[in-house]
């Protein structure tokens, strides 16, 4: 084997292990950009919407996103030159992350539906009693 080939490998073995390096740091900079789950289940609010405009700030994972978008364009790399020696371990990370951001946004977007929802049925309702009591009214002064 020439000393050229030898440097070669050495270097190809350098860089896989730099590029699993990233794929992981970036697995780890995803997990800490997820919301804490206190946050999510906590509120403190006076009401509905306070509650709704919380919780939706608190699902907010472009952050982990992109971590992950990264760990997975390194890891599809790397995984593609065969460069880890066992890439199952990134692989299901990677997945699990997905998933798991893929859950906090369908919440995200869940939240914000209701976000918008409620003020118009606060509206919707408040109007109905005005109305049903505008009828009570006119009722009473009937039968007066």
């Amino acid at each position: 084997m020439s000393q050229s080939t030898l440097g070669d490998d050495e270097l190809f073995g350098e860089a896989a292990a730099e590029m699993r390096a990233d794929v992981e740091t970036h697995l780890d900079e995803a997990r800490s950009s997820l919301p804490d789950a206190d946050d999510v289940w906590n509120a403190d609010a006076n009401n509905v919407l306070g509650v709704l405009n919380g919780l939706r700030s608190s699902l907010d994972v472009e952050g982990a996103a992109e971590h992950v978008r990264q760990a997975k364009k390194w890891f599809v790399i790397g995984q593609r030159a065969e460069a880890f020696d066992d890439p199952d371990d990134l692989e299901d990370a990677i997945e699990e992350l997905e998933e798991l951001i893929e859950m906090v946004e369908d919440a995200h977007e869940l939240v914000g539906e209701l976000t918008n929802t409620m003020p118009q049925l606060r509206g919707a309702l408040t109007e109905a009693a005005e109305a049903a009591e505008s009828e009570d009214d006119e009722e009473e002064e009937e039968e007066e």
